[in-house]
């Protein structure tokens, strides 16, 4: 028999977003999304991330924290409108046999003055994601032009993005703390972060970004923000 194999997170991914809806579906699509790991003992060590910082993008191995309930054999991807149902190993879904996921994300800074904190850009990963390892991405063998997406054929359409004169006036107030706020919304909501069944205009959806809830609608392929306000504590 093998032995038992034992991970242990080297550190928890502090990001914008408290909710699972609303997280972008791929990395690097919400480059305003920015994440900070701060290492832990023992891993938390200058030698440890040396030569790091001449990478410009690291990929991440994580841990769905939140995925509950059993693997599934089949899934249905978002991109397949959620009717048509593939192999859980020709998707990136949750739902796995083990609970692992792997993000392309850009390294933006490593501050080694107290330990190791290394910020990154268009994470799309939940507050509190356990991470297991880091490793640079390389991009003259892990870009492939001529490789084929399956299914994914391409980006997703995007929406247009709009605020409402009240969601324009909440976001000034947010502004000095979250100065890329209005950004980060736009790109956030770009790409539809709806269930592909959701196609209803007078339904008012909601997500936590930050400390805030935003409230949004959505007609046609225009979303609306009308309202972003603190979020209540449960």
């Amino acid at each position: 028999m093998p032995p038992d194999i034992s991970l242990s997170p080297i550190g928890y991914l502090a990001t914008p977003f408290r909710d699972r809806f609303g997280i972008p579906r791929q990395p690097r699509l919400a480059p305003h999304a920015r994440g900070q790991l701060r290492l832990l003992r023992p891993y938390d060590r200058e030698e440890a991330v040396r030569g790091l910082e001449d990478f410009s993008h690291v990929w991440l191995s994580f841990v769905f924290h939140h995925s509950k309930g059993a693997w599934h054999p089949t899934v249905r991807p978002p991109r397949l409108g959620g009717n048509r149902r593939v192999g859980v190993f020709a998707s990136r879904s949750p739902f796995r046999p083990n609970p692992l996921g792997l993000s392309l994300v850009e390294l933006l800074s490593i501050d080694t003055r107290a330990g190791v904190v290394l910020t990154f850009g268009g994470v799309d990963l939940l507050d509190g994601t356990p991470v297991l390892d880091i490793k640079p991405y390389l991009p003259f063998v892990e870009s492939e032009p001529a490789a084929r997406g399956g299914f994914i054929d391409g980006p997703p359409l995007q929406l247009a993005v709009d605020f409402s004169a009240q969601a324009a006036l909440q976001l000034c107030l947010h502004a000095p703390r979250w100065p890329d706020l209005a950004a980060l919304l736009r790109e956030v909501l770009a790409q539809d972060p709806r269930p592909a069944y959701a196609n209803d205009p007078l339904r008012r959806y909601g997500f936590r970004l930050y400390d805030l809830e935003v409230k949004w609608r959505c007609t046609g392929m225009r979303a609306v923000v009308e309202e972003i306000v603190p979020a209540v504590v449960d």
